[in-house]
């Protein structure tokens, strides 16, 4: 049985101003700029520069006050039929050539580097093979990872090959065509693991005492270098600490990942723009928003006439029509001016808050002057929410007088010294990394060690928390950090 009845719900909505405000928090300084420019090509009644005309867009009731007040003859002045016609202007009316005949068009050529696969296969169209090999080597170049290693075991090339190219060969052939991909440059590659990879350029290197013995640790104590058991290295060597030394200074001087290098040098360099900049001046901070944060906006003066024509011609039905559009357009571009000026506010708001709160870093740059911060400290101080803090700190820089710094950086988790003093755990790190780095090499702090060192200072904290910090510090344990 149906059954109305009345009922009061509470809700809570985003309009789609909020959300646009919430978009624009969260994109950096470059990704502003994109969004800024992607606006005003979309919007046309959206411009760049200061507004220096405060004229309010006219409503409905005042445009028909100005138009009982004109005569007539002001309304058949403005024909729409001129802005609403469609026909089809031939391309050569809007074309201009400004040079003459015989002058020719210059284009410049867009250069681009050859990959790392392409660079291989020119190699190898440079020795001397059949074409079978060079068929099979192509192949195994396709195989190569990013790293320029050959991960894929030979056999199930040699069903690759069987089904999809319908080449038939075998393990032991394709290991022949193997060692000439290896012969290529860089050297090192086609390696199929970390070993042959370093075995692989050290047989391109001379037969000097260092290099052999280098040759000799990695062929045959290969897992024993690797964990830093130099001690049995020069037992079954027999060799002394300064041998051992020079072998090892040859390795290190390897190439890991060959396939790397050409893709690493065609890498473009990551720019950081900082959102703000704060100075420290006679021990005062002076905080301030980078200019391209705060960009001049304005709301087309042209469109703004148009509004008032239009509203002046509501009879025609073209005219109609282009008022709810020309409405639409400047009720957008208002919005968007009004959320980069909310942007600004709250980006600043916040930073002031941030500063206010690692006020002795931003004066000393001393990691271990910060204090405790989280989302909470920070929203409950400028009163906002948690998501609009975490949204204003994402992908945003700050350049100060000792570095420029992510503003995550600012935020870490407390710990209770002995003395019940609340300390931010980014000064423990410090302080363990510092104890790490001044450590002697030759007998590296163990996790246990570092654990009594940091109570010695007051921190009470257990060898896994050392142990999680030190990872977290992409530091390895003490048996990988020893040096001869």
């Amino acid at each position: 049985m149906l059954k109305q009845y009345l009922s009061q719900k509470l809700l809570q909505k985003l309009s789609p101003q909020q959300i646009q405000l919430m978009k624009l928090l969260q994109v950096p300084t470059l990704e502003l700029e994109q969004r800024i420019k992607q606006e005003i090509e979309e919007n046309p009644a959206l411009e760049e520069g200061e507004d220096h005309d405060e004229d309010p867009i006219p409503t409905e009731e005042q445009a028909i006050a100005e138009n009982e007040d004109e005569p007539e003859s002001s309304n058949e002045e403005f024909d729409l039929s001129d802005y609403f016609q469609d026909d089809d202007t031939p391309d050569y009316k809007l074309s201009a050539r400004n040079s003459g005949a015989d002058e020719e068009d210059y284009e410049s050529p867009i250069t681009a580097g050859a990959t790392f696969q392409e660079s291989l296969r020119s190699q190898l169209d440079l020795r001397t093979v059949d074409d079978r090999t060079r068929l099979l080597g192509e192949h195994l170049i396709g195989n190569l990872d990013e790293d320029g290693y050959l991960r894929r075991g030979l056999d199930q090339i040699v069903n690759d090959l069987a089904f999809t190219a319908n080449v038939m060969t075998d393990v032991p052939a394709l290991e022949k065509v193997l060692k000439e991909v290896q012969a290529l440059d860089p050297p090192g590659v086609a390696a199929r693991d970390l070993r042959e990879c370093l075995l692989l350029q050290l047989d391109r290197m001379g037969n000097t005492a260092q290099v052999i013995t280098a040759r000799a640790i990695v062929d045959k104590y290969f897992e024993a270098f690797s964990k830093k058991h130099y001690d049995r290295i020069m037992e079954r060597l027999e060799i002394d600490e300064d041998a051992l030394r020079d072998a090892i200074d040859v390795i290190v001087r390897l190439n890991p990942k060959p396939g790397n290098s050409a893709r690493d040098a065609a890498r473009p360099a990551q720019t950081i723009v900082p959102d703000f900049a704060v100075t420290a001046v006679n021990g005062v901070l002076e905080l301030s928003l980078n200019g391209r944060n705060a960009p001049e906006l304005r709301v087309s003066r042209q469109y703004r006439d148009m509004i008032k024509e239009y509203q002046r011609n509501k009879k025609d039905p073209a005219a109609k029509d282009a008022l709810v559009f020309i409405k639409q357009k400047l009720d957008s571009a208002k919005w968007f001016i009004d959320a980069i000026k909310q942007r600004q506010n709250t980006l600043l708001v916040t930073m002031e808050a941030i500063l206010e709160h690692q006020k002795e870093f931003f004066l000393t740059g001393d990691e271990t002057k910060m204090r405790p911060m989280i989302l909470k400290d920070i929203a409950e101080k400028i009163g906002m929410d948690i998501s609009t803090v975490s949204r204003v700190v994402n992908s945003k820089y700050v350049q100060t007088d000792h570095g420029t710094y992510l503003l995550k950086f600012f935020f870490s988790e407390s710990l209770t010294t002995d003395s019940g003093e609340e300390v931010s755990t980014r000064e423990v790190k410090k302080i363990l990394e510092e104890a790490i780095l001044a450590e002697d090499k030759k007998n590296p702090l163990t996790d246990d060690e570092l654990t009594a060192l940091l109570r010695q200072k007051g921190y009470n904290i257990a060898r896994r928390t050392v142990a999680k910090y030190r990872e977290q510090l992409q530091m390895p344990v003490a048996r990988l950090r020893k040096e001869l």
